[in-house]
């Protein structure tokens, strides 16, 4: 069989490794980490976490936060303060989510920044500065 001239290839450099007995497929090195530093994994499930917390209320699958703070074996004020998270700008949750960019700070501090007006999250959230 030969390809096509329509026929359009795509090389991406992945690595399969074994974590926890899983194979987990990691992307490039040059992919995994900028400014230095990785993102963590505990911030995209924070987030996801928050999302399907604010989802269930939304949708009334779970009528308060003390019901999901039982169903998930957590306390209601953890869940409480990490739903802040589901709040964070559209701005903020992209450069987190999307192109996986890792925040300047930790995730309690991340979830502080959620109160905050969204115009000022990207710079509290990534540090940007003008210099």
């Amino acid at each position: 069989m030969t390809a096509s001239s329509e026929t359009i290839r795509v090389f991406i450099p992945l690595t399969i490794r074994k974590r926890n007995g899983r194979p987990k497929i990691l992307p490039p090195d040059d992919m995994d980490q900028r400014n230095g530093r990785a993102q963590d994994p505990h911030v995209l499930r924070a987030i996801a976490r928050a999302w399907s917390w604010r989802r269930q209320l939304e949708t009334g699958t779970a009528s308060t936060i003390q019901d999901m703070a039982a169903a998930e074996k957590v306390s209601d004020r953890f869940v409480s303060r990490m739903m802040r998270l589901a709040y964070l700008s559209p701005e903020v949750l992209e450069h987190l989510v999307i192109r996986r960019v890792p925040p300047a700070l930790s995730l309690n501090d991340l979830v502080a920044v959620a109160d905050q007006p969204w115009a000022e999250q990207m710079d509290m959230v990534f540090e940007l500065s003008e210099t």
